[in-house]
């Protein structure tokens, strides 16, 4: 959690026949390994896409700031709206971090985006308590055209055993025809109401809804047994094949886990359960390229330092495949959030209204 993203697949894979088997060199306390195929990871670039949309929120200031990119380049950014805010809630703590923006998917596609975040103001409460009795809602906004945005609300998603709700994203499982919801809490034992004792391990939670208002009951989706995960977002690779992305909050890394088989499959860990992308990071945000068949980017948040900085990567199932890309052009102090790409109709519309 950001002290966030994912969206439907746009592309196809290129028929390439590459084994799964992992590929290991020695570089220091790391190693490479490439497990996911080249067959999956080469997407086909989509050239109705413009631009990227980028929803943070920036540091002190936990409101929904909007980024347009200068056409393509998926690191180069400047602020909409003249740098302010494009939404401040005013249901729950007033303050909302982690911003993801969804694509609408199934009967949604082309037609609504959703934003959701975290409801939480530091500037109100402390790390501890916003941990033991913070918000167990997710922010909720909706839009038609990416330039409106209504229906503010604060969704209830876990009872009042669970001490947080934090960094919520979503993606669509095509398995259930609805959006997978997914956030970060930990728990308390009943008897303990004013969770005061020690609480369970921080794990990965998930709900499925259609519409952001009515959502399954939680169950548990990745839970570490003695390490604390969060700040989870998922990539697409194909029909089956996912890659996610998630912090080790004991370790304060991010690290990659691949599945071919599916958002409920067996995910593994590439370069084994010591390998990492970066450390001292979290919020990790993943986008496909809008120009370069196979090549994905990752912002991942330096929250003792400036923010975001991103990295890409060919091989983005891999935990030590990843490479700074140039900040000459990339804004610092972004925080935690999530990137769209965008047509050149909503990209025009975006600057006609905000640059």
């Amino acid at each position: 959690m950001a002290s966030a993203r994912t969206h439907p697949l746009r592309g196809l894979a290129v028929a390439l026949l590459l084994s799964l088997s992992c590929l290991a060199l020695s570089t220091g306390a790391r190693s490479i390994d490439t497990t996911v195929p080249a067959a999956d990871i080469a997407k086909r670039a989509d050239p109705s896409l413009a631009g990227y949309l980028g929803v943070f929120f920036l540091g002190a200031d936990p409101y929904v700031y909007f980024y347009l990119s200068s056409g393509n380049d998926p690191v180069a950014f400047k602020a909409l709206n003249r740098g302010a805010p494009v939404m401040r809630p005013t249901k729950g703590t007033g303050g909302v971090r982690d911003p993801s923006i969804i694509a609408g998917s199934g009967a949604d596609a082309g037609k609504k985006w959703y934003i959701i975040g975290t409801d939480l103001n530091i500037g109100k409460t402390t790390w501890d308590a916003s941990q033991r009795t913070g918000s167990k809602g997710i922010f909720v906004w909706e839009s038609t055209d990416l330039l409106t945005w209504t229906n503010e609300r604060l969704v209830t998603v876990e009872d009042s055993t669970a001490g947080m709700v934090w960094a919520p994203d979503a993606i669509w499982d095509p398995a259930k025809e609805q959006y997978l919801v997914h956030w970060a809490s930990k728990f308390y034992p009943t008897s303990d109401t004013r969770h005061t004792g020690s609480p369970s391990n921080i794990r990965i939670r998930y709900a499925h809804t259609r519409d952001f208002v009515t959502f399954t009951t939680p169950q548990t989706l990745i839970d570490k047994a003695l390490t604390d995960v969060i700040d989870l977002s998922i990539l697409q690779i194909n029909a089956t094949s996912y890659v996610r992305f998630l912090k080790d909050e004991s370790k304060k890394n991010v690290f990659a886990e691949v599945s071919s088989s599916g958002l409920f499959g067996a995910w593994t860990r590439p370069g084994g359960s010591g390998a990492y992308i970066a450390s001292g990071v979290e919020g990790p945000a993943a986008f496909w390229d809008n120009e370069v068949p196979g090549k994905a980017h990752l912002l991942l948040d330096f929250y003792g330092g400036d923010g975001y900085r991103p990295y890409e990567s060919t091989v983005p199932g891999s935990n030590s495949a990843w490479t700074a890309s140039s900040r000459s052009a990339f804004p610092a102090n972004l925080r935690h959030g999530s990137v769209l790409p965008v047509t050149q109709p909503l990209y025009d519309a975006l600057r006609a209204k905000w640059a």
